[in-house]
């Protein structure tokens, strides 16, 4: 009962009169699946990127896990409940920048770095995995 009428408060606070939309179970189990892949995937992204960047020495595993939990639940929250697309993306990028500055010791320009690198990172994971994927489905293996 409280979580609905925080909701509703908020809701009203930015002139929303219901939620604007509802989940099925479905729904809500391919979301949960997904969030964890992202999870695991940042998490990979963001250690490797701190270790090249900032060392070993301050780039832990469990911090690019934190880095990831709460940069992905940061960026969820702000971009559902600030109606202006690009007003969310530049706060959740700060949020992005002070979380892999605060976790992995470094400054601006450090974390800036790490942020590049983790993009360049995913980008060449992503062009791998897609090419995996191309070459399994072209030697008939993988099956869509």
């Amino acid at each position: 009962m409280r979580i609905s009428a925080i909701i509703g408060l908020i809701l009203s606070f930015i002139g929303e009169d219901s939620w604007p939309f509802t989940f099925s179970q479905k729904d809500l189990l391919f979301s949960f699946i997904g969030f964890v892949v992202k999870l695991i995937v940042l998490t990979v992204v963001f250690y490797i990127a701190g270790r090249l960047v900032v060392g070993r020495k301050r780039a832990k595993f469990s911090d690019a896990f934190v880095i990831s939990l709460f940069g992905t639940l940061a960026g969820t929250i702000l971009n559902l409940f600030i109606p202006n697309y690009w007003l969310g993306e530049i706060l959740s990028l700060i949020v992005w920048l002070l979380l892999i500055r605060r976790y992995y010791e470094t400054g601006w320009f450090g974390a800036l770095a790490v942020g590049i690198l983790a993009l360049i990172v995913m980008i060449v994971l992503g062009f791998l995995v897609g090419l995996l994927l191309g070459l399994l489905v072209a030697m008939e293996l993988f099956l869509l």
